[in-house]
């Protein structure tokens, strides 16, 4: 968006600040006509405005971005047990699939950095290049492994230059599949008596289809098998492709959320099917009255919030905050991390990239915006900043 104007009083000064942070204020998510996929005690209550979903997560809400990969591993049981311990209100999942059909949690289908695969000779032959969403990528990729396979390998930290403090934990756990992180979910639910909440994505569902490896049919089964398919279940669903939400609002009634990259980017099932809209189409009214219609709320990058300068400094926040929420969509933009190199240049502390700076003054600005909820590597952080803005 290249409109720019202050934001107006924030969802959390409309309900009060003590209601609105970490307590048990629920989340108004409007919902669409795809909701059908519910049972009819579950269409029960109307959709869109304000009725429909709810959510009974603070606001903001806390999203342990791929569990706490500031401190472990990505996308392994470490790292999500530790965000449920640092008490991260919700913990992200994202879904690939195996040559047999499994779903495996990765942030991406190439798994050369975020696994050994490189150190097993036995599968030194299946390194190729492939072109995934229109990106030229050489490595090895899940849809070439069956799950026995991939349970031989074991996960590594990404970006061991930034976070090698997170090397020590390299080889210590394997890659879970999605069905073993519903397990854990609902073992840890029990234990603690209050559901675990999941934030799941389908990563480059056109592709996967095209292979014959569809991700939202064996998700919604899965979603059915562990009761949470439900509008009222602790699970949202999100993808960067509105025409995946669209199909998995066909299959279950699980809150959704589409995923809004940078202001020129185009979703791939767009650019597959020749529609011409952008991000930058997709945040102005009309779209986000569109993707209402099928989804409850919206993953903008934080860019799409309060745009940076060419120095990297935070400028005026935009309007997508308070168009949003006039259609009736929660707002959970990403990423928030500590580390200098990933922060607005207004925050960073030192000439060490790798080193924190002033997250805390990050997540504020951010949160002054009225934005309902943000991801971050680092949940701890996140969860004080949120307690500091409850506070003011």
């Amino acid at each position: 968006m290249t409109e720019r104007a202050q934001a107006g009083p924030g969802r959390r000064t409309l309900l009060g600040a003590g209601a609105a942070v970490l307590g048990t204020a629920a989340l108004g998510l409007a919902g669409g006509p795809a909701d059908a996929a519910g049972n009819a005690s579950e269409r029960s209550g109307g959709h869109g405005g304000g009725h429909g979903f709810r959510l009974d997560l603070p606001v903001p809400t806390v999203i342990g971005h791929r569990g706490t990969s500031g401190y472990r591993p990505e996308h392994t049981l470490g790292s999500y047990q530790l965000a449920l311990d640092m008490g991260a209100h919700v913990i992200e999942q994202d879904l690939v699939p195996t040559k047999d059909g499994h779903l495996v949690c990765r942030h991406e289908n190439d798994i050369t950095a975020t696994t050994d695969v490189s150190a097993h000779p036995e599968f030194s032959s299946r390194k190729t290049t492939k072109k995934v969403d229109g990106v030229s990528l050489t490595g090895w990729f899940t849809e070439d492994f069956t799950l026995a396979e991939l349970k031989t390998l074991r996960a590594k930290e990404r970006i061991p230059g930034t976070r090698q403090k997170n090397t020590l934990y390299d080889g210590r756990w394997e890659v879970p599949t999605f069905e073993e992180v519903l397990q854990w979910a609902d073992r840890e639910g029990h234990k603690r008596g209050k559901p675990v909440w999941l934030y799941v994505e389908t990563k480059h569902p056109t592709y996967f289809r095209g292979l014959g490896l569809g991700l939202e049919e064996p998700l919604a089964k899965l979603l059915r098998r562990y009761n949470r398919h439900r509008r009222q279940s602790p699970l949202i669903l999100q993808s960067f492709e509105p025409g995946s939400i669209q199909r998995l609002a066909g299959l279950v009634a699980t809150p959704r959320v589409v995923l809004l990259s940078g202001a020129g980017g185009r979703p791939w099932d767009f650019v597959t099917s020749g529609d011409p809209r952008t991000v930058a189409d997709l945040v102005k009214p009309e779209g986000l009255k569109w993707m209402a219609s099928f989804a409850q709320g919206i993953g903008p990058t934080l860019d799409l919030i309060i745009p940076k300068d060419a120095s990297g400094r935070l400028t005026a926040p935009t309007t997508l905050v308070m168009d949003a929420h006039a259609q009736g969509l929660v707002l959970h933009p990403y990423t928030m991390r500590n580390e200098n190199s990933f922060l607005p240049a207004d925050f960073r502390r030192g000439t060490d990239p790798n080193a924190y700076g002033d997250a805390f003054g990050a997540f504020q600005a951010y949160f002054a915006t009225g934005i309902d909820g943000i991801f971050s590597d680092n949940p701890d952080t996140a969860l004080l900043a949120a307690a500091d803005f409850a506070a003011k």
